[in-house]
């Protein structure tokens, strides 16, 4: 079976990913994200996430011959069996997609903006299969978007300035997680709730059925437990 390559550097794609029991092999994009969409011209935040998932794992899968950029993997060592995934999340807020902050002022006006309110957030998802053909490759590229909607907690301006301080919401989509810091301020999501950490995991499987690729074809092999004395 091929080897699954996440596009990304999000540790918490890879963590989910890892936690379902895929190994998970991480090559991150050269996408210069702010250009890629002003050359789209894309403003719906369902485009502009399924844009950027797509300019990501493409940019991954053609295995550049060019030098990489600083500080970045070398994306030209991909796995002969790779197939590539591509995401990214955004939040829609009044319509508004909201990326990570700017800095701690803007990520602390996004939440008073948020509090007590809902938003949806979206994740775009692409995969490329680079694969040769007699090695089960399709050559397809597809792709499709994840919808969950967050309904936010009424967090008071000390709570907000407290986790704000903490770094935490300046590194991710929305300025919010559900799975660190911020769990306590989301009162509640509908829809997968792994989107909104950056993965959605029924998308992908569909996704992957789609390429003729099992979900559980994927699960690295696991340890057996030991024996109780």
């Amino acid at each position: 079976m091929p080897t699954l390559v996440l596009a990304s550097a999000s540790p918490a794609r890879r963590a989910t990913l890892r936690n379902a029991g895929l190994d998970v092999h991480v090559q991150v994009s050269a996408v210069d994200e702010d250009a890629e969409v002003a050359r789209a011209g894309v403003t719906d935040t369902e485009d502009v996430v399924l844009l950027l998932a797509r300019a990501k794992a493409e940019d991954v899968a053609a295995r550049s011959s060019a030098p990489d950029p600083p500080d970045l993997p070398d994306r030209s060592d991909l796995p002969d069996d790779a197939v590539v995934l591509g995401c990214d999340s955004m939040l829609d807020l009044d319509g508004e997609p909201l990326g990570k902050p700017r800095d701690a002022a803007d990520a602390t006006a996004r939440w008073r903006r948020m509090r007590g309110r809902s938003g949806t957030l979206h994740t775009g998802h692409w995969l490329v299969d680079p694969r040769d053909a007699e090695d089960g490759g399709t050559g397809a590229t597809l792709g499709a978007v994840a919808s969950t909607t967050v309904h936010f907690a009424s967090v008071t301006d000390a709570e907000i300035d407290a986790y704000v301080a903490t770094g935490e919401p300046l590194a991710v989509a929305g300025a919010f997680t559900v799975d660190g810091l911020g769990g306590a301020f989301v009162r509640g999501v509908e829809g997968d709730h792994h989107n909104v950490v950056g993965v959605s995991l029924p998308l992908l499987r569909d996704l992957l059925a789609e390429l003729g690729i099992g979900w559980t074809d994927l699960w690295k092999p696991r340890r057996p437990s030991a024996s109780p004395l």
